[in-house]
């Protein structure tokens, strides 16, 4: 069987589904594209996701006033399958900063342009969220013997 890593399976994600506070209390939740630095399996893991140019109606993303009002976020990637056995997620709880420039932006433009081809044409040209992660939760489906029948 196949040891199951959490980090490594976030990290190894396509997308991630980031989970903000509203100002009045109200979740927020967007899928964003993200790659990892930092050591990630430690407590200095960092999660990196940057605006970019894709069109959006506004450049002042609701996550990002979010984010000033609340910086505790959380990121979560999971994995469905019509085989039930094979489900799994992990989600990185932790406090995000928002970057419009410095060594923590372009490190987060680096690890985005490595993990995703798209970004060889499409610009990343807005801040950087880097979340630094303080806890990872997971849970996975096993493959357990089936109940003996009575």
């Amino acid at each position: 069987m196949v040891e199951f890593d959490p980090p490594v399976r976030f990290a190894r994600s396509p997308i991630a589904r980031l989970a903000t506070i509203t100002p009045d209390g109200t979740p927020h939740l967007v899928p964003v594209v993200f790659a990892v630095g930092g050591d990630s399996h430690g407590e200095r893991a960092v999660v990196y996701t940057a605006v970019d140019a894709k069109l959006k109606t506004t450049r002042r993303l609701r996550r990002l006033t979010n984010i000033e009002n609340n910086p505790q976020v959380s990121l979560l990637v999971d994995h469905y399958a019509d085989d039930w056995t094979r489900l799994w997620w992990v989600r990185a709880d932790g406090v995000a900063a928002i970057h419009s420039d410095g060594e923590v932006m372009d490190t987060g433009f680096r690890l985005l342009h490595a993990k995703y081809p798209q970004y060889q044409s499409v610009p990343l040209n807005g801040p950087v969220i880097a979340v630094t992660v303080h806890r990872w939760s997971s849970w996975h489906a096993t493959l357990a013997a089936p109940a003996p029948k009575p």
